[in-house]
């Protein structure tokens, strides 16, 4: 099996470093979604997996709600979503949003909430 995934097959969007990758189909037990938001405001409207999220803020400051929690996070820091838990997150500007999203699960399953 070839270990190695070129950009071309996972980045929706080479340039801006968007994209997301299965790695079920790698032999992999996690999926990773790079985001890269530009507009203050922007990021996934509230959902939760059957498995904990990881992210990675590479750039900017979000806004998270995890469960109850309501935390604001920048460049460089790691949050958890746990199993099971209601979460969503917003780019709060004045720049790009980017972060790395890794998912503890070889698929994605997503049950949206609104």
């Amino acid at each position: 099996m070839n270990s190695i995934t070129q950009p071309s097959e996972w980045l929706s969007d080479a340039a801006a470093f968007h994209g997301e990758w299965q790695g079920g189909a790698h032999g992999a037990n996690i999926c990773v979604i790079t985001n890269n938001f530009e507009r203050v405001g922007a990021g996934p409207r509230l959902h939760r997996h059957p498995y904990a999220e990881t992210f990675v803020i590479r750039s900017g400051r979000a806004r998270f709600t995890i469960g109850s929690e309501t935390v604001e996070a920048s460049a460089g820091q790691i949050l958890v979503a746990p199993k099971d838990t209601p979460h969503k997150f917003e780019n709060l500007g004045p720049g790009p949003l980017v972060t790395i999203d890794i998912h503890e699960s070889g698929s994605f399953v997503t049950e949206w909430l609104e």
